[in-house]
């Protein structure tokens, strides 16, 4: 990647190829551009999350995550090499058990639903589980094409995510925190 971008458009792209980071060309619906996609999609979703009122170690995390994804996107598009560490993978298990361990737990499915912070980390949620499907096909279509610490870094990301939704709607930084809010199962509510 000694290679910074200068001209933005290059016109290369017109015939519907896309380079990757080796200088090889491939196809733009090829399943190593979709899963870059889904990573770069990612990474976007969580700039949005970061443009919210978060807790300072919310913040810190979300940041380090975006770099993260940044490296992840970087070892999808060079084929062969590796850029996301596996103290990475580590570094999200660990998170995951300390704002879970804050959180009461859940009695009942809950809707990806409360305050805007939230809802941003549950849209995150989705497109992480998005990404790591399509790392999955990558890996299955192409042997080698994927280190399992990719693969494990987005399944681990989506669960932060979902975590991370729950301590926002408790955050209570823009006035609405509270709750998760909860689905109304109707089997419940008929036998309640």
């Amino acid at each position: 990647m000694a290679n910074r971008l200068t001209q933005i458009a290059t016109r290369t792209g017109d015939d519907g190829t896309t380079g990757l980071g080796d200088g090889s060309r491939v196809p733009k619906d090829h399943l190593r551009v979709q899963a870059m996609g889904d990573v770069d999609e990612l990474n976007s979703t969580l700039g949005l999350l970061l443009c919210e009122p978060l807790p300072d170690a919310v913040r810190a995390l979300l940041v380090t995550i975006q770099h993260e994804l940044f490296n992840l996107g970087g070892e999808l598009s060079i084929p062969g090499y590796a850029l996301l560490k596996d103290e990475a993978v580590a570094a999200l298990d660990a998170a995951l058990a300390e704002h879970n361990a804050q959180l009461p737990r859940l009695q009942e499915f809950i809707l990806p639903a409360g305050t805007r912070s939230a809802a941003i980390a549950h849209v995150g949620r989705t497109v992480a589980r998005r990404a790591e499907r399509a790392v999955v096909a990558l890996a299955n279509a192409e042997s080698g094409a994927v280190r399992e610490a990719a693969r494990q870094y987005l399944n681990r990301l989506s669960d932060l995510l979902f975590v991370l939704a729950r301590v926002l709607n408790r955050a209570n930084l823009d006035g609405l925190g509270g709750d998760d809010v909860y689905w109304r199962s109707p089997k419940l509510e008929a036998s309640g």
